[in-house]
């Protein structure tokens, strides 16, 4: 399941930059590095109560959730290279890029944007910043000093330079696409008229048109992983169901570089293999949680059907509420005996963990990972333990009745030490007391292994999410956007708000006030005269982790 010049500038530059930079923006509120420790919180004013005779709506969120997505918000905007707009993979240790990464904060901007954080002006700013870099960034076949080739980017850059970080470091289909996601989620979302964020639109069209889609489907009609300037295109392909749903969806609905539909079909058809009973619910199962959020941070799955899911009945959406009442059903069953495992401690997804050895559990020799994915459904599911807080927290949307004390449960037994500047750590493990040499993270005494980084794509979904649930906010904008409603209804999607949006078209089609133009609802001012523009600025699953770990569906995942 499923992220991610040829010159150096001088030092007195970079740093001139930087002192220009910091006398004209507005500074953001300074975040301290993160520690562990109790975090004061400040309690929302409660709401008016509802009317005696109005039906009671879905559960309220507490202060705790504001305080996170304060925290996760800042996440993003402090540790962004301000120069170029790229987002670290992981902070604080902070080696590269994730250009996953760089989608998830192009969607945080707007959102900080929504809630006061920052002003418009700086969310343009930063937007601009990140979308000409990726325009402009060298692009070409050669292995060092490119960011990208054919409309792809590779899935780890230089946090400066935004070239290829190492040799190990792929191509991604499936990281370019939740790039993508935000760079359209950007175009839809700043839909005024200043030249500003015009260029906004203008620069995120060009860079959704250069993506060659077809070029990585060398076993037609799947598409590949990716690919390696040294050996070639990735012999594995994206089957379903995994977080590769939005990569066919930007594929289909590309407007100059599309597959047909038939690649869709074929993603659907090695369904039956993940559809069943797991844990009391039927559902269509990916055992690391990610997979049944990545897509649904974007797109809104709920009253929308595909022709797979209109045969069983539900929506992708219900899906994944089922997943996530699985999920804790699991905890609950425990069926490997690990320590706090229940009701309210739950969530198993790709995340850190302490370290890759076997060590004896409870009289039995168990393994346990540093990162990988981890899950529980009815195949190739991994469990050693260590639990990830995105695992819940970004499935508020989905069943808010559990997520909501699931979180404040994890953030009253273990926020001292798991809670900190930027929101909840990655991961713990309460069952990991050894005494090894630790790949990141520490030992806490009575509370056990507690990571030491935040994740760019574990914190990305923590944050839409919540915003989603409150306002539908990431969901609303992301409708508007054409190419999107285009992928959608040539994978087959039909009903609720996709078809409404149709309607809404032939309407203004009638009206003579075009469709899914370039001024088609709320301002997705798309650029038609780029639609031949070249794919990308050429110049002439993902890794396998250190570990060698192996992801779920037996495809590899990210290195981290």
């Amino acid at each position: 399941m499923r992220i991610r010049r040829s010159c150096w500038i001088p030092v007195c530059l970079a740093l001139l930059s930087l002192a220009l930079l910091g006398g004209c923006r507005r500074e953001a509120p300074e975040v301290e590095p993160p520690r562990p420790g109790p975090i004061a919180q400040v309690p929302e004013a409660e709401p008016d109560p509802r009317p005696a005779d109005e039906p009671p709506g879905p559960p309220q969120l507490p202060p705790l959730f504001r305080d996170i997505e304060k925290r996760t918000f800042q996440f993003f905007w402090d540790t962004t290279n301000e120069l170029n707009g790229l987002t670290p993979d992981r902070f604080p240790s902070r080696p590269f890029s994730s250009i996953a990464a760089v989608g998830f904060a192009l969607t945080a901007y707007p959102i900080g944007l929504e809630n006061g954080w920052i002003s418009r002006e700086q969310a343009v700013e930063r937007t601009l910043t990140t979308l000409r870099f990726f325009r402009d960034a060298e692009m070409g076949p050669e292995d060092e000093g490119r960011s990208g080739y054919r409309g792809f980017y590779y899935h780890f850059i230089d946090m400066d330079e935004g070239h290829r970080y190492e040799p190990w470091v792929e191509l991604s289909s499936v990281d370019t696409g939740l790039l993508m996601m935000g760079v359209l989620f950007a175009q839809s979302y700043f839909d005024g008229e200043g030249e500003r964020e015009q260029e906004i639109r203008e620069i995120a069209d060009e860079l959704y048109r250069r993506v060659e889609w077809p070029w990585l489907q060398q076993r037609p009609p799947l598409i590949s992983m990716g690919w390696y300037p040294e050996s070639g295109f990735i012999q594995h392909d994206w089957t379903g169901y995994d977080e590769a749903m939005l990569v066919y969806i930007l594929a289909l609905g590309s407007p100059t570089h599309p597959v047909e539909p038939e690649a869709w079909e074929a993603w659907t058809r090695t369904y039956e293999e993940s559809w069943g009973v797991f844990q009391g619910q039927e559902y269509l199962s990916f055992a690391p949680h990610f997979g049944h959020q990545y897509s649904h941070t974007w797109v809104d799955f709920r009253g929308i059907r595909d022709p797979y899911m209109r045969e069983r009945g539900i929506d992708y959406f219900e899906n994944s509420r089922r997943a996530t009442y699985a999920q804790r059903q699991y905890a609950i069953e425990n069926p490997m005996g690990w320590k706090d495992y229940g009701e309210h401690v739950w969530g198993l997804t790709a995340s850190d963990g302490p370290q890759r050895t076997d060590q004896e559990y409870e009289g039995e020799e168990r393994e346990f990972r540093h990162y990988s994915a981890r899950g529980a459904g009815l195949s190739v599911a991994f469990d050693d333990g260590t639990l990830a807080p995105t695992a819940a927290v970004a499935s508020i949307a989905f069943a808010p009745e559990i997520v909501i004390p699931a979180t404040e449960a994890m953030h009253e037994r273990y926020g001292e030490h798991l809670f900190s500047s930027y929101g909840f750590l990655d991961a713990f493990n309460p069952s990991f007391h050894y005494d090894v040499p630790l790949k990141t993270g520490r030992i806490v005494p009575e509370l056990g292994w507690v990571a030491s980084d935040y994740i760019s794509i574990d914190q990305g979904p923590i944050l839409a999410m919540i915003a989603n649930y409150r306002s539908e906010f990431v969901w609303k904008v992301m409708r508007r956007n054409p190419y999107i409603r285009e992928g959608l209804r040539r994978a087959g999607f039909t009903g609720g708000w996709l078809e409404e949006a149709g309607e809404a078209q032939a309407a203004a089609g009638a009206a003579g006030e075009g469709g899914d133009g370039p001024e088609a609802e709320g301002g997705d001012r798309v650029d038609e005269d780029a639609a031949d523009a070249a794919p990308g600025k050429s110049s002439s699953g993902p890794s396998p982790d250190r570990d060698g770990s192996q992801a779920a569906n037996g495809t590899t995942r990210r290195v981290q």
